[in-house]
């Protein structure tokens, strides 16, 4: 009877680690996709700001009067409010240069938290801005989205 106790204790402690390391497998698989989906994310938005296309752009944001951009200027919260900001700051394609990520970082919390930091670059003649950000993620139904985007430019450098 002893026996039978101990090898029903010992399959079940090797059942427990077995599920265990497959729940962490799918989590780290899931991860992974959730990184991927966030830098896609990303790369969608560089290229409709390349392509001058600010709606498109902003369908990385969470549409919510929520959402929130924060920068030297201060904190602008909604969506409509930060598309204005992004339209009244660059209203042509001309304005709004080449846009590039580079030192990008993608963590990912949980199955529904992540965040990203890393530098922006604008070709934009004469001055071409960089800086960096950090920027919040949740899941939501659709995908993840920018909950809250916190962007500083770098100085502007000046002639010696």
């Amino acid at each position: 009877m002893k026996r039978a106790w101990v090898c029903a204790a010992l399959v079940l402690a090797i059942c427990a680690v077995w599920v265990g390391g497959a729940r962490q497998a799918a989590a780290a698989a899931g991860s992974a996709a959730d990184e991927a989906s966030i830098r896609k994310l990303l790369d969608d938005q560089a290229a409709a700001w390349n392509r001058g296309d600010l709606d498109t752009f902003m369908t990385g944001y969470w549409n919510s009067p929520d959402v929130e951009f924060v920068s030297g200027a201060g904190v602008t919260r909604g969506y409509a409010d930060v598309l204005a900001r992004y339209k009244k700051g660059y209203p042509t394609q001309e304005k709004m240069g080449k846009l590039t990520f580079t030192d990008l970082e993608v963590h990912v919390e949980c199955a529904t938290s992540a965040y990203a930091v890393g530098q922006f670059h604008l070709d934009m003649p004469p001055d071409n801005p960089t800086g960096w950000f950090t920027l919040n993620f949740r899941k939501f139904k659709d995908g993840w989205k920018i909950v809250v985007d916190h962007t500083s430019g770098a100085p502007k450098r000046t002639a010696q």
